[in-house]
């Protein structure tokens, strides 16, 4: 089986696995001040400077959770309760579920930040609305837009939009969870307040993910107890997974000349998706992940391809697969503007740490044979 879908879920780094295992042996809480308590917090430390370095951050910076959608929720529901609700959410019209549902209950207003046909965030609506702002009437500005989509795998352009709304007086969060690994993750040079990271996208295990804070920066905790994660996110953390993800991270930083060297790979495959069955590629015109390929003929429903790749010994997703395994329209094709028929025959190819050369072309082959038999191409 050729894996691809690594946008869903990394397979686990041999690095991860291996430093899970010292932390499963530790067999304590860091919490606690006895010597296997000691050992633990060790552990944790050191991973969570693992992930500050992958990012450019500063450790003590640095927020451990239970994932991305944890750390966004942290990001926006925190911000919102500190300042008591005086600000307007602006969010992306392409980001993930796990952004835009959170920013609907957070109880403030919210503006969709539009994007371009390509994909790409819309910087001149961008710049026209905060012209328009009104501290007094829409509260502070809060922009909402992720490193690289999920689905189309295109850069967003967050340092531009970053500097635009720290000049507006505004605070601006990244969920760079698809970014980790594959691109340069820099939160100064982004100039970002907050930016969430998932484990399990970088090669590390499921359960782990980070939000990373600027010093200084208003956030509130959501969650209550013990105040672990300097009270920020109280609950005994996940040494298992959070060990895993730093090693992850650390290898993932190490690794990513290597996987932005598969765009080569990828644009020939998709050259030839498009010249052998006529294919329409998503976001092709703008910076994309290197790994990441979103394409679709019209007439062949994603669900029959995704299971027809499956029975042909290859892994890959639907465009528009919500968390749940479900098929639905996706919302990033539809900001994009793309036509329905279409869009409901998008998947999404997505390669990583360890795909083989060959597997570009195995996709291609098994795609083709599955389109000649539904379409005409």
């Amino acid at each position: 089986m050729i894996y691809a879908d690594y946008n869903a879920t990394a397979p686990l780094r041999p690095e991860a696995r291996e430093a899970m295992l010292v932390a499963m042996d530790a067999g304590a809480n860091p919490s606690s001040v006895h010597g296997p308590g000691r050992a633990a917090r060790k552990l944790l430390e050191t991973a969570r400077s693992q992930v500050a370095v992958a990012i450019g951050a500063r450790a003590q910076d640095i927020v451990f959770t239970s994932g991305g959608t944890e750390a966004n929720a942290l990001a926006l529901h925190g911000v919102v309760a500190q300042l008591d609700k005086k600000c307007t959410l602006l969010v992306s019209a392409i980001e993930h579920e796990a952004v835009i549902k959170n920013a609907g209950y957070a109880g403030v207003a919210v503006e969709t930040a539009y994007v371009t046909p390509a994909g790409v965030l819309d910087l001149d609506w961008l710049r026209d609305r905060l012209a328009k702002w009104d501290m007094a009437r829409d509260g502070m500005p809060v922009l909402a837009s992720m490193m690289a989509n999920n689905e189309t795998g295109v850069v967003q352009p967050v340092a531009e939009a970053a500097t635009m709304v720290r000049e507006a007086g505004g605070l601006t969060h990244c969920d760079a969870v698809q970014g980790l690994g594959k691109l340069m993750v820099n939160v100064g040079l982004l100039g970002v307040d907050y930016l969430a990271l998932s484990a399990h996208k970088v090669g590390g295990p499921q359960g782990a993910g980070a939000l990373w804070v600027r010093s200084g920066a208003p956030l509130k905790p959501v969650l209550f107890g013990g105040g672990q994660e300097r009270s920020l996110r109280s609950g005994t953390e996940n040494l298992i997974g959070i060990t895993g993800f730093g090693a992850a991270a650390e290898a993932g930083v190490r690794d990513m000349g290597k996987l932005q060297g598969l765009a080569t790979a990828r644009d020939a495959m998709e050259a030839r998706l498009i010249s052998e069955g006529g294919v329409t590629v998503f976001g092709k015109g703008a910076e994309r992940l290197a790994q990441t390929s979103n394409f679709a003929i019209a007439g062949f429903r994603a669900e029959t391809q995704v299971m027809a790749m499956d029975l042909g010994g290859v892994a890959v997703s639907s465009g528009s697969a919500c968390s749940s395994g479900k098929v639905k329209r996706s919302l990033v094709l539809a900001a994009m503007g793309v036509e329905d028929a279409l869009a409901d025959s998008a998947i999404r190819i997505s390669f990583g740490w360890d795909t083989k050369p060959e597997d570009f072309d195995r996709v291609a082959d098994v795609w083709l044979q599955a389109a000649k038999r539904v379409v005409s191409i």
